[in-house]
């Protein structure tokens, strides 16, 4: 067993203390789309769109595969092998999965708002697609893309596609990272806003709607209602890309649970403290309820990834830090990166168990038990991919950046998906852009664990 010091801690305050078990994790499945994968755009979005990835770079760049890409000075500079603009729209950057499918079995997922910045991705058209990995052929097939637009002029604020009649969003517009169903419609969770936004299972937007906690607007630096200079704590208090990574539809009460990725700030932008806000939201109104929970860290973890319930009281959320590459490549020196190590790699990549029923007074849900991606059983050889490693490991790692989607399959099953940042982030291997891969978990103690009785 393994404790979590700082989810004991506000536990333990509250006079509930409970020790978090790590239990194991077998993989039963893997399937993997390239990270190259690309769809072209509608027929009538603007020429624009058939060009992505032109503004990743200090100055325009209209020629495609002209720029080679790299991870960036914070995780080494390391070369992807793969080079910016694109020839139409990428597919990469899952960041969300609905709890409910579609009638033919596929899963709903979520690409992002394109290059990481509402700056750099006003040419990246924003989409949702239908997916079913086939664990046999080890591939996923996508089945569907709807790219989400705004005919009705419904979004209160000029977007990139302003003077188009379709109106398609981009990711300057908007930065979603969670995705739920709810009867006809699909609901978004975005972090520029952070806003909800509401659509048609075509895409056509019919709702935007601002967050309120406390009965008080939430805003982060990227909210279009703000203007420079604006203060942390006074005028934003959801950090950038700090907003809605998670968002999860309780099937009991058909109630949002929106999941904010980072704490808020207080007055000089420090954190409020170790807890991430957890806040409700009633699609059947499109209004706030004014409930609100706390979901605290644990140890070495920085942000949430994704939020999904298992049954009316329990849910899945995957809490990470923001390294990528197996540890036993770690960098000597991480202030001097080279290119056969990882100067970042990744430690904290988990998948907690938490039990909403009874928080302790201040709001703080109950972590009941944890698997570590990091430490993942395959007996059968199910692994289709190889890592980078020091030396041969007899474990199965999931060592990305950003993991951004789980979602129970079954009573022991559970399907677990990482944002692959294209063409950003690597982690598999040292010099090459991390796939989309879909992983099959058996977790049958983590689905079956409930807290001890009081």
């Amino acid at each position: 067993m393994r404790f979590s010091c700082l989810a004991l801690g506000a536990l333990a305050a509250a006079g509930a203390a409970h020790a978090e078990e790590v239990v194991p994790s077998r993989l039963a499945g893997h399937a993997v789309l390239p990270a190259l994968t690309l769809v072209v755009p509608p027929a009538d979005a603007p020429r624009d769109a058939w060009i992505s990835g032109k503004f990743t770079g200090t100055a325009r760049n209209d020629q495609p595969y002209s720029a080679p890409a790299d991870t960036g000075a914070a995780l080494g500079n390391r070369p992807t092998g793969l080079s910016l603009p694109f020839i139409g729209q990428p597919v990469q950057g899952f960041s969300g999965l609905a709890l409910e499918r579609a009638p033919d079995g596929s899963f709903y997922v979520l690409t992002d708002n394109g290059f990481g910045t509402r700056r750099n991705s006003g040419d990246a058209l924003l989409s949702f697609h239908r997916i079913a990995p086939d664990w046999d052929a080890g591939t996923v097939e996508r089945r569907e893309t709807v790219f989400l637009r705004d005919p009705d002029r419904v979004v209160p604020f000029r977007i990139v596609n302003e003077a188009t009649e379709t109106r398609y969003l981009t990711g300057g517009d908007f930065d979603p990272e969670s995705i739920q169903v709810v009867g006809d419609s699909i609901w978004l969770g975005d972090e520029f806003g952070p806003f909800l936004i509401r659509a048609t299972l075509d895409g056509r937007v019919t709702g935007v709607f601002d967050t309120l906690l406390d009965g008080a607007p939430v805003r982060s630096p990227d909210n279009p209602a703000l203007q420079v200079p604006a203060e942390a704590g006074t005028d934003w208090r959801s950090q950038r890309s700090g907003g809605y990574e998670g968002m999860a539809l309780n099937p009991e009460t058909g109630r949002l649970w929106a999941l904010l990725e980072k704490p808020l700030v207080g007055e000089g932008g420090a954190p409020e403290g170790d807890f991430l806000r957890l806040l409700e939201f009633d699609p059947q109104v499109a209004a706030w309820t004014g409930a609100s929970l706390r979901f605290p860290l644990g140890e070495g973890a920085s942000a949430i990834g994704d939020i999904n319930f298992i049954d009316a009281t329990r849910a899945l959320v995957i809490e990470r830090d923001g390294g990528e590459g197996d540890p036993s490549l770690a960098c000597a020196d991480p202030a001097a990166p080279a290119p056969d190590c990882f100067p970042v790699p990744a430690r904290v990549k988990r998948i907690v168990l938490i039990d909403t029923a009874n928080p302790a007074d201040d709001g703080t849900v109950s972590r009941i038990a944890s698997i570590d991606l990091m430490a993942i059983e395959d007996p059968d050889g199910n692994a289709r991919l190889k890592t980078a490693a020091a030396a041969q490991l007899d474990r199965f790692t999931f060592p990305f950046q950003t993991i951004e989607n789980v979602v129970r399959v079954d009573d022991t099953h559970i399907l677990v998906v990482n944002d692959n940042n294209l063409p950003f982030s690597t982690g598999r291997q040292l010099d090459q852009a991390a796939a989309n891969e879909f992983i099959l978990l058996d977790v049958p103690e983590l689905l079956d664990a409930t807290l001890p009785p009081s």
